[in-house]
């Protein structure tokens, strides 16, 4: 019997993050989860509290992974989070904790964690966003961060190839908190809907499984249809 694959979602207490974690787990994956916050109660992941932004937390982490698992077939790298203010007021603090969080801590994770993805042939995910591409005001920390995330990507993908396939998916407009949203909200999408979790996750499924193996260094965009979409107010 094979060996059971080994998959490190960060972020994956909530959200985009967590609906990657429940997918893998019921795909057979054996899944650790890296967050700050504590995972939803009955999530069968072994959850290890860090902040991948930190560069000895990620250290720590990874050599987990090592001792524990004893491998590693996939890395989610999907921590991340927006501060949104007017560039007059956004401090050099706020701007690098984004950045660090957002696109640093891929870095980090894969300089750890290149010696196990490269035994196991594995497949990393990175989670960008429709933002590397289109803006909406006072968002300069986090569009700068998911766009260096989506050129990293491919970076890694010619780095580590053949070893590793690295991909990135970008999310529009995900419903992570269940919010009761309008007709129009779905309508304005060409696909006819808002974006729920599993629509992210069962792409990042297959991603990290084997019938992508032809797929590396690209992005991958889910939004339904948004950035296709020509806006203009009548």
């Amino acid at each position: 019997m094979a060996e059971q694959r080994v998959a490190l979602v960060t972020g994956g207490a909530k959200g985009i993050g967590l609906g990657i974690a429940q997918r893998l787990l019921r795909d057979g994956w054996r899944v650790v989860v890296a967050d700050p916050a504590a995972p939803p109660t009955g999530l069968a992941a072994r959850h290890v509290q860090a902040d991948v932004s930190e560069e000895a937390a990620v250290r720590k982490l990874v050599a987990g992974i090592a001792q524990q698992e004893g491998r590693l077939d996939a890395l989610i790298s999907n921590a991340g989070f927006m501060i949104r203010k007017p560039l007059r007021e956004l401090t050099l603090a706020e701007w690098h904790a984004v950045i660090g969080a957002n696109l640093t801590a891929t870095f980090l994770l894969m300089r750890e964690a290149e010696a196990m993805l490269r035994a196991a042939k594995g497949a990393v995910v990175t989670i960008a966003s429709t933002r590397a591409h289109q803006s909406e005001p006072d968002t300069e920390s986090y569009s700068a961060s998911k766009g260096g995330l989506v050129s990293l990507t491919h970076a890694l993908a010619v780095s580590l190839g053949p070893d590793v396939r690295v991909n990135c998916v970008s999310p529009g407009w995900i419903d992570t908190k269940g919010a009761t949203l309008r007709p129009e909200d779905h309508a304005q999408h060409p696909a006819g809907r808002v974006g729920k979790p599993e629509d992210i996750a069962a792409l990042v499924a297959w991603l990290v499984g084997p019938e992508s193996g032809f797929v590396t260094g690209a992005e991958f965009v889910s939004d339904g249809g948004m950035t296709r979409k020509m806006i203009y107010a009548e």
